[in-house]
């Protein structure tokens, strides 16, 4: 009986928050290109509900990156991940050489990440990646994966923390808005949330994420109260639309359950052309699930998702997360 009830509420607390949540779907507008738009949380920004992956952009041929990236703004797509570390740099500069020819910067929203907790390494990773990325500002960036105990703390300390580095380049005009990302712990996000006055936070949202250390359920309506702009990830839970495979359901299915809940983009990692094709349909002719459609995904997510197998990101000795910060952590240890 109090697993149903949990259910129900759960359901209950997920349709509000499609139908009014923090308006992110009620204020939907079109891009030129045709993609919907949601707000931004409290940033006055808009971007395309369909976020383009930046560790993907790394995987591709150079040249077969570039035309995707640029078919993909041509198609309405706005915002652009990425991340310091993502394969050893080249992700960032593969953006950096799309968006600066034609006037591609100025159409994009561009995120990125640094992985740095402390002061100076983090100044020079918001250098290289401003240098790598081509372009003398980044709308938006993230701590990138937070996950290790400590995290918070050496981040948010004042002096040594990287959030002066951050703070710092804000001043600068090097940044415009600050977020966190990670990927394994609910309530590090919700520590995090208290430190600071975010703009944005990443967070894994999907058909399973629900019924296991759930962030959809502990995270989100917090992000929603607060009117932070909420950054679905992991809607296939990783490489290779695991999640699809497992609960044999289409990918398409499992982008638009992430799209039905209260976020202002779900950043889809995209390798092929046939991808990106996909996630353009599935972004262009969204309309949101209803209850019956999402009690029966849950459903048959949930025996799966019990121990959190799938989404193995959750899993501390997994190895996921960011390698620049593992290191020193290890080296501080050694």
């Amino acid at each position: 009986m109090q697993s149903d009830l949990s259910r129900r509420k759960f359901i209950k607390t997920l349709m509000a928050g499609v139908a009014m949540g923090p308006a992110v779907l009620n204020f939907q507008r079109n891009t030129p290109g045709g993609i919907p738009a949601r707000p931004l949380g409290n940033t006055g920004e808009y971007i395309s509900i369909l976020g383009y992956g930046g560790w993907d952009t790394g995987v591709p041929k150079e040249k077969e990156s570039i035309r995707m990236i640029h078919e993909a703004i041509e198609a309405g797509v706005t915002f652009f991940d990425n991340a310091w570390e993502y394969n050893d740099g080249r992700s960032e500069e593969v953006v950096g050489k799309a968006l600066a020819q034609n006037g591609y910067r100025k159409k994009v929203f561009v995120m990125t990440k640094v992985c740095a907790r402390d002061y100076k390494d983090a100044q020079n990773h918001i250098s290289d990646s401003l240098r790598r990325l081509r372009t003398d500002h980044v709308d938006l960036l993230q701590f990138h994966s937070i996950q290790y105990e400590g995290d918070p703390e050496r981040i948010m300390d004042p002096e040594k923390g990287a959030i002066r580095a951050v703070l710092e380049a804000k001043k600068d005009g090097k940044l415009r808005f600050i977020g966190f990302s990670g990927h394994m712990f609910p309530e590090m996000h919700l520590r995090m949330i208290d430190m600071y006055d975010w703009d944005t936070v990443q967070l894994p949202l999907n058909i399973m994420d629900a019924h296991y250390n759930s962030f959809q359920k502990k995270v989100l309506p917090v992000l929603n109260e607060k009117k932070i702009g909420a950054l679905g990830m992991k809607s296939l839970a990783g490489q290779n639309g695991r999640i699809a495979r497992e609960l044999n359901v289409s990918v398409q299915l499992c982008r638009k359950y992430a799209l039905s809940l209260p976020v202002s983009t779900v950043i889809c990692g995209m390798q092929t052309r046939e991808e990106l094709q996909s996630d353009l349909q599935v972004a262009r002719n969204f309309k949101p699930l209803d209850e019956d459609q999402i009690n029966e995904l849950l459903d048959l997510s949930k025996e799966l998702s019990k121990d959190g197998h799938i989404e193995q990101y959750k899993n501390f000795h997994s190895g996921f997360g960011c390698s620049f910060h593992s290191n020193v952590l290890q080296n501080e240890k050694g």
